[in-house]
């Protein structure tokens, strides 16, 4: 099971994790993505594109 982790010191905030995996992924209002559902990445099976897809590389899975 992956795990998704976000590097606060590398994410802007754009939200490209949020929109590809809102049900793991949310920006916050310090205009940082948070994991929102570690447990989640299983069953919403967008992780993986959401970690591909940061510009900035600030979500690892473990």
């Amino acid at each position: 099971m992956a795990i998704p982790k976000i590097d606060p010191d590398l994410c802007t905030g754009c939200g490209i994790c949020e929109d590809t995996c809102p049900d793991v992924f949310e920006v916050g209002d310090e205009g940082i993505a948070t994991v929102i559902d570690p447990n989640g990445c299983d069953d919403a099976g967008c992780c993986e594109e959401a970690a591909e897809n940061c510009p900035e590389g600030a979500i690892s899975l473990e």
